[in-house]
């Protein structure tokens, strides 16, 4: 708050004082008064107000100056109203009364939101759960029913499911904590399970699978890393990829799981958007028209919420590695 701009409020104030001490000193000339008398009155007047003012403005400034400070050191700045103290002006109390009935309002019209948000993920995730049983019965009939017509119906329930399930996790992404479980886990168990889970799509695509040094223990969720896990391997397989090759890798503080594929690579120019949401890049809009952008995104998003990293290296027309690191500490022995 500058002293320049407090003035300039009170401008109004002022020349009234002004035409007040003018007025009483032209009553004054009608008067016997000493000159004495006549410059003390309006000194006075003027230096009390000015007085007045100087306080007034000292006591606002330091008010306003504490609001800045704890709005500038709060992250959730809707918290404000929380802990600035009670102003002793009327202009302080006034903005703190509407500070508050807005916070209030505000915080209202989220929790709405947040309900129908909460109220659609529940809806979401019943509907994934409730096709998955349509789809079971369906392989079902085509695991008794072997043909050309039914393989390649298979391999397109594989797709649906694993958009299903890219949809689910997306559902449950903002809230991992609620549905994570850390425990002891085997990445060889991992990474056997995800390939089984892509088994008819890398032998009808004519994929090798090259797997070693698996026998790792992680601290981590086995099912959210299946589904990273499973999202990289069905780009490795949408992308032109003949071999891929999963291994793990002991460092000082942690342990690294690489997975490289030889497909098509991503441009060098493009990688270090990979991991933007909706992005496709010129392999998705050439290549792979189906391709939503989302899977990666995922993985990236997924992997900041559990706590382990994911890295991406590539050369065009030579074949991608992704990385993913669990840290590893010794003060945590998870059973």
């Amino acid at each position: 708050m500058k002293f320049k701009s407090f003035i300039k409020d009170k401008i109004l104030q002022i020349c009234l004082i002004i035409f007040g001490i003018v007025t009483i000193e032209i009553f004054l000339l009608a008067y016997p008064f000493g000159n004495f008398i006549k410059i003390y009155i309006p000194i006075t007047i003027f230096g009390l107000y000015f007085i007045s003012i100087i306080f007034e403005y000292l006591d606002k400034k330091r008010y306003y100056r504490n609001i800045y400070k704890f709005l500038n050191e709060l992250e959730e700045k809707y918290l404000i109203t929380e802990i600035i103290n009670n102003p002793n002006f009327t202009e302080g109390k006034i903005l703190k009364d509407v500070l508050e009935q807005t916070n209030k309002s505000m915080i209202e019209n989220v929790n709405k939101y947040k309900y129908l948000q909460e109220d659609y993920k529940e809806y979401i995730e019943m509907w994934i759960h409730e096709i998955k049983t349509p789809i079971a019965t369906t392989k079902l009939i085509i695991e008794n029913n072997k043909n050309d017509v039914t393989k390649n119906i298979e391999e397109e329930l594989n797709e649906v499911e694993n958009y299903i399930e890219q949809a689910l996790f997306y559902a449950r992404s903002n809230t991992v904590e609620k549905d994570y479980y850390i425990k002891k886990s085997n990445l060889k168990d991992i990474v056997n399970e995800c390939i089984k889970k892509n088994k008819t799509s890398l032998i009808h695509n004519r994929i090798n699978i090259n797997t070693h040094e698996l026998d790792k223990q992680v601290n981590t969720d086995s099912k959210w890393i299946v589904f990273i896990l499973n999202q990289i391997i069905q780009n490795s397989i949408k992308y032109k990829s003949s071999e891929i090759e999963i291994y793990a890798e002991q460092g000082k503080e942690n342990i690294v799981l690489h997975i490289k594929d030889n497909g098509i690579g991503i441009k060098e120019s493009e990688i270090s958007r990979v991991f933007e949401k909706g992005f496709t890049g010129t392999n998705g809009r050439t290549l792979n028209k189906k391709s939503t952008g989302i899977g990666l995104y995922l993985c990236k998003k997924l992997c900041n919420k559990i706590g382990i990293g994911i890295e991406l290296n590539s050369i065009q027309n030579e074949g991608t590695e992704i990385k993913i690191i669990f840290p590893q500490s010794s003060y945590i022995d998870m059973k």
